[in-house]
């Protein structure tokens, strides 16, 4: 009995059509952020392990796949204390961490101010399940080099540019600040920078366990009273910008800095959101995530990181993202009618001359954008119905005494 042959879990193969709704939308995504004049670059698969362990990529740091050291010995499998110890490279788990190593290594080569694309696969262990993948396509876009909110305003507005030029409507770009969560976690009592990061975390899963399962987990992991704190978040949860510009917990300084963004953005639907908390341990200041009405979950992210490529490079650098959910973003997207209407099959018996046959191809070429030759089978139904699903619109049939395609019918498969 044949085994059955399937890719390795939680990786995808895409067949055609897939593949062309696929290149579709990074067409698009590639051409608006060239329009808005970033760069893209490209970095290796792999990275150091001592690079990705760094304590920069929070919690995916633990779902980055090990890549052995060559010629381990017995000795060395035994000696080992952690899995790590054998590994010396790791295939990258974002492409944020890889940036920053790009920098550290190339700023003498670099504008003063760099704007950079990257669009490239990145993996994780995960848990393979619907919408988590092991293998995974990220389209980030940086700005290194700028202090200012200029970089937050230009990476918005590419941002929804290339939301619109997919015929993405109705987006929200949900905003906050890290310092804004730091000042909420001290009017809690809360100032231990790794009890922060551990509420951060909890309330992060505001959207899945409520008001109640994140007071209760909080008290839980400070072993504090934290008395009326149900009623607090669910005062956040309601916040919008003029209702909390008075509230004791806020820090003035940053939520006077959204509000600056807010006004330079006024074609942007921007909502402060203070839960708002994106899971990277690396962000230093704002924050950003689109949001959609229809969808439960986001279409992109990011944030200003400007302490990571200090990390490699020995000063620090300002630096902000954003990264679209490409995997997401693939499966709103439907080809245009123009993608397709101009594709063509011709369909040829069996006994057509080869040479002749390239010779009528050269010739479709010449008015069509895409042709391609299908040799008739006995299930012509079946046979175009598959065309159909392959993006293409239109067949001609040739026989052996075709010699050009001056009069031969173009019919629709559909």
């Amino acid at each position: 009995m044949a085994t059955t042959v399937t890719a390795p879990r939680g990786m995808r193969d895409f067949l055609p059509a897939d593949k062309a709704r696929r290149e579709h939308v990074l067409g698009v995504i590639r051409g608006v952020y060239a329009r808005h004049g970033f760069d893209e670059i490209e970095t290796p698969v792999v990275e150091d392990a001592a690079r990705l362990h760094s304590g920069l990529g929070g919690d995916n740091e633990k779902l980055a796949f090990a890549v052995m050291k060559r010629g381990l010995t017995t000795e060395d499998l035994r000696a080992a204390e952690a899995p790590l110890d054998l590994a010396d490279l790791g295939l990258r788990f974002d492409l944020t961490v890889p940036l920053a190593r790009f920098y550290a290594s190339h700023r003498a080569e670099l504008p003063t101010v760099f704007r950079a694309v990257q669009i490239a696969p990145v993996w994780r262990a995960e848990r393979p399940q619907k919408g988590r993948y092991r293998q995974f396509v990220q389209c980030d876009i940086d700005v290194v080099g700028e202090p200012g909110q200029l970089a937050e305003i230009e990476l918005i507005r590419a941002t929804t540019a290339a939301l619109d030029a997919l015929g993405i409507a109705g987006t929200t770009i949900r905003i906050n600040d890290r310092r804004i969560l730091t000042a909420l976690l001290g009017s809690w009592g809360i100032v231990d920078p790794q009890a922060a990061e551990r509420a951060l975390i909890t309330v992060d899963k505001l959207d899945k366990i409520g008001p109640d399962g994140v007071a209760a987990e909080l008290r839980e992991t400070t072993g504090a009273d934290l008395p009326g704190l149900e009623d607090t978040i669910r005062s956040l949860e309601a916040a919008d910008w003029s209702s909390v510009a008075d509230a004791e917990w806020l820090d003035a300084e940053a939520f006077a800095d959204l509000l600056r963004l807010r006004g330079a953005l006024a074609g942007a639907d921007l909502r402060f959101d203070p839960t708002l908390v994106r899971g990277m341990g690396y962000y230093t200041g704002t924050i950003f995530e689109v949001a959609h009405p229809d969808f439960g979950y986001s279409l992109g992210g990011g944030g200003r990181y400007d302490g990571m490529i200090g990390r490699f490079l020995g000063q620090d650098v300002p630096a902000v993202g954003f990264s679209l959910g490409f995997e997401r973003l693939v499966d709103l997207v439907t080809l245009p009618e123009s993608a397709e209407s101009d594709a063509v099959v011709l369909v040829y018996d069996k006994d057509v001359d080869p040479v002749r046959l390239a010779a009528l191809k050269d010739e479709a070429l010449r008015s069509h954008r895409r042709v391609r030759l299908e040799r008739r089978v006995k299930n012509t139904k079946n046979q175009l119905a598959g065309l159909v699903e392959q993006g293409f619109a239109a067949f001609a049939s040739v026989r052996a005494d075709t010699e050009t395609l001056e009069g031969v019918e173009f019919r629709p498969l559909s």
